[in-house]
């Protein structure tokens, strides 16, 4: 496994993202800790969760306390594994999603994360979303206290824009060290906060990193793994999955991309891991801006 860093912690190049473990269609429990043991096993040093993460109403943290008991039922040695958690966002359970980003809540929300994951202090603690409703400048202003008061050990920030990343540092400082946009080979366009990520050091995370595959917005030529593509061209020539050239293509974009692809079966796991490893070739990396489509705007009903 190939290591980056968020702030001054290394972890895996490529981490998990633990939410199909708990929402709709998530799997039984004993496949669910399956592939979180199999990410542990792969090299895997960081998980992403949220409080948000669960399907029913009345469940809310379903998700933090699945990756806890997994944890916790792991036969090695977890002290190097980082656990990022988010907060701001709901889920009543009729399948929409909430915002919150109020600073009274945002800190009760830190709290009961902390508890539920059975840690003083949560490693890295990211506002799941701006909440419209609330001045931006409250809302990382709630971070910046629940830095000062010791609940959390770093702060992130989600679905922002440059100059809410810009405001955010300003408030924050070092202790601001990442950024948790939607980004793949077919949805591009943060390009712009994760060039800033860069010139600023902190680490950006992209979220559905494969571009949404299940989603019928992406289908057509340009989807990263659709027969045709340069991702499936080049996949076949390697012998690897195309989704491992899609990860391995993130990453090459920049030194502050961790990838979180999301998992529910340790065989996903194990695939998407091993394309830390890939090296993509000049002439393999020209192939693909033929081919990669560029959706014009985030999909604001997830996450």
């Amino acid at each position: 496994m190939q290591y980056r860093t968020i702030a001054d912690t290394a972890v895996s190049a490529i981490g998990l993202g633990a939410m199909p473990l708990s929402i709709e269609n998530r799997p039984d429990e004993a496949r669910a800790v399956a592939t979180v043991h199999a990410a542990l096993d792969a090299g895997v040093t960081f998980v992403d969760t949220a409080d948000s993460y669960h399907w029913h109403a009345g469940e809310a943290g379903h998700n933090e306390l699945l990756i806890a008991r997994a944890l916790a039922r792991y036969g090695g040695d977890t002290s190097d594994v980082l656990i990022a958690t988010k907060g701001g966002r709901g889920r009543p359970g009729d399948g929409s999603w909430t915002v919150d980003a109020d600073p009274g809540h945002l800190k009760r929300a830190a709290e009961a994360s902390a508890k539920r994951l059975g840690v003083e202090a949560i490693g890295l603690y990211q506002l799941h979303k701006p909440d419209p409703a609330v001045p931006w400048t409250e809302s990382v202003g709630a971070l910046r206290d629940l830095l000062d008061a010791g609940t959390i050990r770093a702060a992130g920030i989600s679905n922002v824009t440059t100059g809410q990343i810009r405001q955010a540092h300003q408030i924050l400082g070092d202790g601001l060290v990442s950024v948790q946009n939607r980004y793949s080979p077919a949805v591009r366009d943060s390009e712009p906060e994760l060039r800033l990520c860069t010139r600023l050091g902190l680490a950006f995370l992209p979220w559905s990193p494969l571009g949404g595959i299940s989603r019928s917005s992406l289908d057509g030529p340009s989807r990263p793994t659709s027969a045709g593509t340069a991702f499936q061209r080049i996949a076949a020539v390697r012998g690897v999955s195309p989704q491992q050239i899609a990860l391995a293509w993130l990453l090459s974009r920049s030194p502050a991309v961790i990838p979180v692809p999301g998992a529910s079966r340790p065989a996903s796991v194990r695939d998407a891991a091993r394309a830390a490893e890939l090296q993509l070739s000049s002439g393999e990396l020209a192939q693909f801006e033929d081919v990669v489509g560029v959706e014009e705007h985030r999909n604001e009903n997830r996450r």
